[in-house]
């Protein structure tokens, strides 16, 4: 996503990462067969809508820069869909998930990511000129990185990966809320002020849609015929509706 941000706008950017719900969703539809009610899915557009209008402002793009993001997109879908998936399959908790996970990433970072730099940047990374203040800002960004991913595999974990990043764009709208406290109020306006009220209303109609009965479910065939013979049915296999 960062990559893309490079070569596109702002408004562009913020509009890939609008997509990464609805490219969860689809995921969450195509391999575990979930269900979302009219009100689920009224309730994602809702946020969506509530955030473009507060975010989306210019938007340019261009080939190199629409090829990132669709990559950016699409990988962290996937990226957070696996988290839930294994997670789920095979009963792991997040500490151990990114304990297994984190020394693989850390690895191919170290190893790639000077080359990407230089491919991206022009510019090497042994090139730098460190001190203290920009080693200690390093520690403390890798530090909060920690807490954020596992932040992330919680609550992908205890929920799933359409509802992370539900509350994620929370985060954008207290990120803009803190900067016109903060940094001045240049730039609010009555179209930011009524974004921030519709993607607010949106999450909190979400949160109470999914989980209704009904709000959110997953279809699965789960009567064997060993079970119709035991129960003595002779009813062919029906769809068992469970709840997530």
């Amino acid at each position: 996503m960062n990559v893309s941000l490079m070569w596109n706008s702002v408004g562009f950017y913020q509009i890939a990462k609008l997509t990464i719900i609805p490219v969860s969703c689809l995921l969450e539809v195509v391999f575990d067969k979930i269900r979302y009610s009219r009100g689920t899915k009224l309730s994602i557009s809702i946020v969506l809508l509530g955030v473009a209008v507060c975010t989306v402002t210019d938007v340019s793009v261009n080939s190199k820069g629409f090829i990132a993001a669709f990559i950016a997109v699409w990988s962290t879908s996937m990226q957070q869909y696996y988290v839930q998936f294994l997670q789920r399959k095979y009963s792991l908790s997040s500490f151990n998930l990114l304990g297994h996970t984190a020394p693989v990433q850390a690895a191919s970072l170290l190893l790639l990511g000077p080359f990407l730099d230089y491919w991206l940047t022009n510019k090497r990374v042994d090139a730098f000129g460190f001190n203290i203040p920009s080693v200690a800002f390093i520690i403390l960004s890798c530090t909060i990185a920690i807490g954020t991913n596992l932040s992330q595999f919680i609550c992908i974990g205890r929920f799933t990966a359409v509802s992370f990043q539900v509350l994620g764009h929370m985060k954008t709208i207290l990120v803009l809320i803190l900067g016109f406290l903060f940094f001045g109020k240049d730039g609010l306006n009555l179209q930011v002020v009524f974004g921030m009220v519709i993607a607010v209303v949106g999450m909190i109609w979400y949160g109470n849609a999914s989980s209704k009965p009904g709000g959110k479910e997953r279809r699965s065939h789960s009567i064997s015929k060993s079970s119709q013979q035991k129960h003595g049915g002779l009813s062919e296999p029906s769809d068992v509706d469970e709840k997530v």
